[in-house]
């Protein structure tokens, strides 16, 4: 089981104010930041679902190649919503909510390029 992971980002204000927007219909939130004057120079924010934050941001070189990653949705109208609020927030299209049948036949999902080029997701697996 995966207790937490993150990527590197360039430019860590932009990042964070991305990611508390697209990951908000899915019900994280920032629960923990590391300030730079706290770690001696490192910047890092960790979103969750509360009490506990398993996605982390961190100023730093950019991961190469993009990370991707997908968010598990609880419905199909939360992957819209993920997809709608990401947009909303800088993110580039990298495939719009829909069936992914090729994945399985209730594979539910959107894509959006985080503003590194990251891929994000968020997927629904339950039937319509």
């Amino acid at each position: 089981m995966i207790d937490h992971t993150g990527l590197s980002v360039s430019d860590f204000a932009r990042s964070k104010a991305f990611y508390a927007a697209a990951l908000e219909p899915l019900g994280y939130q920032i629960i923990m930041e590391l300030k730079p004057e706290d770690t001696g120079g490192y910047a890092g924010a960790g979103f969750g679902v509360p009490p506990k934050p398993d996605f982390w941001i961190g100023m730093g070189k950019p991961n190469d190649p993009p990370i991707h990653i997908a968010f598990r949705a609880a419905t199909r109208a939360v992957v819209d919503r993920f997809y709608e609020a990401a947009m909303a927030a800088g993110g580039r299209d990298n495939g719009p909510p829909g069936l992914r049948p090729h994945y399985h036949p209730d594979y539910y999902g959107a894509f959006v390029l985080d503003p590194d080029g990251h891929n994000i997701e968020a997927v629904c697996h339950d039937p319509a």
